[in-house]
């Protein structure tokens, strides 16, 4: 099994010293009884370093790393290169227990692809059709346009949001 951490969501609400720390040992707790049957998949990798850090309490990255490395905790961590970096490579210990696999930007035509693949959840989540010549134009335009962010990413949060406004039109009828 693939479990996605939320750090963000382990880290809010935490109102005492010491909360997050027994919300993400619990967590370790009970992927250790399961004793290699999860992979714990990261979003945001580089969040782990000094997540939950307040003063006198241990932050995530410090609590992942005994674990990892006794091979009790198989993770994947996301991250871009640039947060890797100025977090990740810092800590020599927790980069030593990762391996960086650099997965490149898909092109326009494997961004299509992948938008043809997640169409059908998008159409029941809002309830419309999409056309396919609308996914072709997402990708072809977001590429083109929008810059500070990458593909299929970018062209997914395009499909997303004019399926949105167009169930809003749809219901303002």
């Amino acid at each position: 099994w693939v479990v996605a951490l939320d750090i963000g969501a382990l880290v809010a609400g935490s109102k005492y010293r010491g909360e997050f720390e027994d919300r993400l040992k619990a967590v370790l707790r009970e992927i250790a009884d399961l004793q290699g049957q999860i992979v714990l998949f990261i979003d945001e990798l580089h969040t782990i370093v000094g997540a939950g850090a307040a003063e006198g309490a241990v932050d995530a990255s410090n609590m992942l790393k005994p674990m990892l490395a006794r091979g009790e905790l198989r993770c994947i961590g996301a991250t871009t290169l640039d947060e890797y970096r100025k977090h990740v490579e810092k800590d020599a210990a927790l980069e030593r227990r990762f391996q960086p696999i650099l997965v490149r930007e898909p092109s326009v035509e494997d961004t299509i692809a992948i938008l043809r693949g997640l169409k059908e959840k998008y159409e029941v989540h809002h309830g419309v059709r999409i056309q396919d010549s609308a996914l072709v134009a997402a990708a072809i335009l977001s590429d083109r346009y929008i810059s500070d962010r990458f593909l299929p990413d970018k062209t997914i949060d395009l499909i997303d949001e004019a399926a949105s406004r167009l169930r809003i039109e749809i219901d303002r009828l």
